[in-house]
Parts: C-alpha cells; structure tokens; sequence
C-alpha cells in the first residue's frame, strides 16, 4: 500500500507540472531574430511577411517568413537583464533553431567607423567586476578570493568572468562566448552593398559603410560614452564594439546550445569622437544597415 501511495504521489506530481508547464506556442523550426528595441526592428518588421502576433509576459513575438526563412522576431529589451529574460522566454516558448541578433552598437576600435557592421567573433561582459576597496588615495585591493590573474583594472573596478552551469550538473568559469563558427563563415561573404550612407533627412556618413566580421564585442548595462574607459576597453579587450545587451544572449545560447550571432552596427563612438553623442544623428542608418546585414545573412542560408 505504501508503495501504490508514493507511486500516485509522483504520478500526480508528474500530471501537475505537464499541465503548469508552459506551453510551446509555434513547433516550426524557426530563425530567432532579435533586435534590442523599437528602431532596430521597424524595417525588418517592414519586409517580413506572414505575421502572426503573440504576447507572452508583455513581450510581442512575430512569426514570420523573411527573406525566405521561417523567423521569430521579437526586442529583447534595452540593457543585459531583459535581454537574458526574454530570450530565455523565446526559447522556451518557441522553436528556435539558430538566434541572430541586429543592432546598434558604439563603436571601440579606431578603425571602426559609423555605419559600419561588426560582426564578431565572441561576445563578453565587461561589466562583471568588483568594485575594489580604496585603501589609499588612487589605490584599490580587491578581496583575497579576486583572481590574481585576472585583466588589469580600471580604477576601483576589477574585472572578473562569469560562472555558470553546465549540462552535467557542473559549472565553468569564462569570459568570452563564441558566436556559431558556421554562421560567422557566412557572414564574412556577405556583400555590403545593401548598407545606407544617409537617412532619409540626407544625413550622410563621410565614407560608405563596410562589414567587419571578427574580433571581440563587449556589452554591459551601462552607455558608454566615455573615451578613457573606451580606451581600457579596446587595449584589456580588443574590442571592436560595446553594446547592452548582445553578451547577455549570447550567455544564453551557450548555455541551450544554440547557434549564435550578432550584427552590431555603429550609431556612435562610445566616447571617442571629439563631439557630442552622435547616436541620435546616426541610430537609424545604422539599426538599418544591421538589420539588411541580418536580411543577407537569412537569405544565404537558403543556398
């Protein structure tokens, strides 16, 4: 009797948690194209067709075709958080076969320019860090069990990598995440001759635009607009660009083992113009230029 008991027990468990298990909403093997927020996504929202609308937890996902390929489109939110969230939310609620992620992004490399596409290579988050313990005037020690090996600080920050699970059960510790090897080969035959030089106000770019894939993409949920903290950025790093959000979801992809890529497009310098900000003059041509950059790719996975 004992045992029939603890056998209805773990049969009603096993019932309740199907039922309270949240539902796959579209089975089709599809494309998850993110964008960061609305600018990024209007043109690619433009082209596609056969749309249909959900909303899970406020967030709108699109199934659609685009350019030939069955895709979810959807905004990940601004800032590391909400992009971890929400796509973490499209995976479970969709099937997603591959994830390509279409933006903005400041750049940091010198030979970077506005309107630019960088595509790289791996993704980190420069923004895990301790904020160390000032013990003298311009002096700062971090706590004993900081790796002493770890990249040279900037001030009173102290840059640690991120530890996560495994599959196994275990844990590693990293820094950089690996975009999809296969989906970066495609991306480096791409043509740039669907990228914009000016908007629709004929705000021009003072050179045409280029692809770039390869090198290192750092994010973290701060702007940055800051042209000493950019320069720590590209000489501990060789970064090519700073985002909020794409190492966040590349975090995730690594973790469901789900092919990954970015398309990162300057709207600005993050502090290394002698200028203002330039993002508001220059976010639209670039969120487009990454979001045709994302078209090209769809369209050479259909060869």
């Amino acid at each position: 009797m004992k045992a029939f008991k603890i056998r209805s027990v773990c049969a009603l468990l096993a019932l309740s948690a199907a039922v309270h298990a949240a539902p796959v909403l579209d089975a089709a093997p599809r494309t998850a194209v993110v964008s960061a927020f609305g600018p990024e996504e209007t043109l690619l929202l433009s082209q596609a067709a056969d749309k249909r609308e959900y909303r899970v937890n406020g967030v709108r996902f699109t199934t659609a075709q685009l350019e030939g390929q069955p895709v979810l489109l959807f905004m990940s939110g601004v800032s590391m958080s909400n992009a971890a969230m929400n796509a973490q939310l499209a995976l479970d609620r969709f099937n997603v076969s591959r994830i390509v992620f279409s933006g903005i992004a400041g750049g940091v490399d010198d030979r970077l320019r506005i309107g630019d596409v960088a595509v790289p290579r791996r993704w980190g988050n420069y923004a895990e860090a301790i904020y160390a313990r000032e013990t003298a005037p311009g002096r700062y020690a971090p706590p004993p069990y900081a790796d002493p090996a770890a990249r040279p600080n900037y001030g009173m920050i102290h840059p640690r990598d991120v530890k996560l699970a495994t599959a196994d059960g275990g844990s590693e510790t990293r820094f950089w995440f690996d975009v999809d090897p296969e989906l970066l080969r495609l991306a480096k035959g791409l043509p740039a001759d669907t990228l914009r030089g000016c908007d629709a106000a004929q705000r021009c770019l003072p050179a045409p635009p280029r692809i770039v894939a390869g090198g290192n993409g750092l994010s973290g949920p701060i702007f940055m607009d800051n042209a000493g903290y950019r320069d720590y950025l590209a000489k501990t790093y060789q970064a090519q660009v700073v985002d909020m959000e794409t190492a966040a979801v590349a975090q995730v992809a690594h973790a469901n083992r789900v092919p990954f890529i970015a398309f990162r497009s300057l709207s600005d310098l993050a502090g290394g113009s002698e200028h203002a900000n330039e993002m508001d003059t220059f976010m639209q041509i670039a969120a487009d230029n990454a979001a045709n950059t994302v078209r090209g790719l769809l369209r050479s996975l259909n060869h």
